[in-house]
């Protein structure tokens, strides 16, 4: 069972949170492992991108003249964190403009209604996420159930695969990558750093986190097909940088120590994408 499965599995240990959340009650895994909590200094990745989230729940700021992109928020503890990581920077939470996330689960999704909420900016989803992103996770096909995992938060833009999201002079392409959840999707973009200019890809990487034969999931009939278009697609990207979801999925802390210098030519990885992707695709060919 590899690493983000077993931390997927801590679902099972739920425990009622107190309080209700847009009229729903909500329940967070217990308990949540230490590294998605854990505070972690941001820091510049490259040009205008930002590395803004917790020790291993990737959160990314994009950055313009004309306001600011915020790329997932970690768990629902993570709202200050993430809001202290971006003043630290010394940007403002009242620029951010658009708000995206990787994949509509409760270590992406736990601090967005509470970041939407004191920023007013527009959520843009794809669009097969949306159903759970709008009723808490209830609507997953591997988390789902009658209490929320998230705090529901409206959809403001539904975005198709290869839509653009445009954030005054920054352009970024939403990859729609299904099977993690259905909507799961990357962002791929370029940002100029001097006289440079970088293709960046935030991946959301196809990794597996349910038990038995994918044949076998009720409520995502189409899973399988899924995960084998997004392998496909995946491994037909071209692209200068490549970050994840997870920290821990593109070895950030190898690559980066706290205090290291700004080095953007440490991202460039295309030998450690190659290598998880052909990981994951292997747990895939014995799962289907």
């Amino acid at each position: 069972m590899n690493y983000f499965v077993k931390q997927f599995a801590s679902f099972i240990g739920f425990i009622l949170l107190a309080g209700w959340c847009f009229g729903q009650q909500v329940k967070e895994p217990n308990p949540i492992p230490t590294d998605w909590e854990r505070p972690y200094t941001p820091f510049r990745i490259v040009g205008n991108l930002y590395y803004v989230g917790t020790y291993d729940l990737a959160c990314y700021l994009i950055t313009t003249p004309q306001g600011h992109v915020l790329i997932n928020t970690g768990v629902a503890s993570s709202a200050k964190q993430i809001e202290h990581n971006i003043r630290s920077l010394g940007f403002k939470m009242s620029d951010l403009k658009v708000l995206l996330t990787t994949q509509a689960h409760y270590d992406h999704l736990g601090a967005m209604a509470q970041i939407k909420k004191i920023t007013s900016a527009l959520l843009m989803a794809n669009e097969a996420d949306k159903p759970a992103i709008e009723d808490g996770g209830k609507s997953d096909y591997a988390f789902g159930g009658d209490v929320a995992t998230f705090q529901p938060v409206k959809v403001g833009r539904i975005l198709k695969d290869g839509d653009s999201v445009r954030c005054g002079n920054q352009t970024i392409q939403m990859l729609h990558h299904p099977g993690h959840t259905k909507g799961s999707c990357s962002f791929l973009f370029s940002v100029k750093d001097g006289s440079k200019t970088y293709r960046v890809l935030i991946a959301n990487m196809p990794s597996i986190v349910i038990e038995g034969k994918l044949d076998s999931i009720a409520g995502y009939s189409s899973i399988s097909k899924d995960y084998a278009y997004t392998f496909d697609a995946m491994k037909s990207l071209t692209f200068d940088i490549w970050l994840a979801s997870h920290a821990s999925q593109f070895k950030l802390h190898s690559k980066r120590k706290p205090g290291d210098e700004y080095n953007p030519a440490a991202f460039v990885d295309r030998a450690g994408y190659d290598a998880l992707l052909s990981d994951l695709q292997l747990e895939y060919n014995q799962r289907k």
